[in-house]
């Protein structure tokens, strides 16, 4: 069904007959129509609103496992942001913070493969704690089942690793040399990340920049809440690596970098 994130008559349309509604709209890069603060504030705002307008009996609000209103990130802090608007308009919702998510198609191991220039920023210190979207998906959809939750649900990967040990990774599961890609400044990339937003096309972003340089956030997982036991991400890395081989390596073995200690 068509609908604007701006007309609250399509949103409504959408789900005003529903039980329960899940909020995964976000985006990780700004537009000349939207901006973070229009998608992950006023946007998820106006959607938890129109859901308690029509008797929504839950909201299940997606956010990020490192939102925080002190963030140096804008993206982290519109998140923040959007879940105190959410809980202002739709008290009982549940706010869910998954970590950086990898599977097909994303923006993480795929993004290593491709680019891994700007993973090595921070010279690649920077902790991570990835988490496959399947278990994410199987965690919201838990959700359905489960008594309400007022409360904020974190999803963070079962390890805590950093952006070297996955760009070695992806360099052991391809069986491509690693990137020799020198380690960028962080004023240089931030130049560079600026001047790429003539483009028309989503390219690096300031912020993005900026996250690379955070670490995610320390707390607790609510696994145990939500029924799911997370996977590693070497146990999924060969199917969504895999692509990345010449053809001569598609069938050899898999082999993993050791891990940080």
């Amino acid at each position: 069904m068509e609908w604007d994130i701006r007309n609250e008559g399509q949103i409504a349309e959408c789900l005003r007959h529903s039980d329960i509604v899940y909020n995964l709209v976000g985006r990780d890069y700004e537009t000349k129509n939207f901006k973070f603060a229009d998608v992950h504030v006023t946007g998820a705002e106006r959607i938890a609103k129109v859901a308690a307008d029509h008797g929504v009996q839950r909201l299940v609000h997606v956010s990020h496992l490192n939102a925080s209103t002190t963030s140096t990130s804008e993206y982290y802090r519109t998140k923040a942001e959007g879940e105190e608007r959410v809980r202002s308009v739709f008290p009982n919702a549940t706010v869910v913070r998954p970590a950086t998510m990898f599977g097909y198609e994303d923006k993480l191991l795929n993004n290593m493969a491709t680019w891994p220039i700007w993973w090595k920023l921070n010279f690649g210190e920077t902790k991570i704690r990835p988490v496959h979207v399947i278990d994410v998906a199987q965690a919201l959809a838990n959700l359905m089942s489960t008594p309400q939750l007022t409360r904020t649900v974190s999803l963070p990967g079962p390890s805590t690793l950093t952006y070297e040990y996955l760009l070695e990774l992806v360099a052991s599961v391809t069986y491509r040399a690693p990137s020799r890609a020198p380690v960028v400044p962080k004023p240089i990339a931030l130049a560079v990340a600026r001047a790429a937003q003539m483009a028309w096309w989503p390219l690096i972003n300031p912020d993005e920049v900026e996250r690379r340089f955070i670490d995610d956030a320390n707390v607790p997982g609510d696994w145990n809440v939500v029924g799911v036991c997370p996977d590693e991400v070497e146990n999924h890395a060969i199917t969504y690596l895999r692509r990345y081989r010449l053809a001569k390596d598609y069938p050899r073995p898999v082999l993993f970098p050791a891990r940080p200690t």
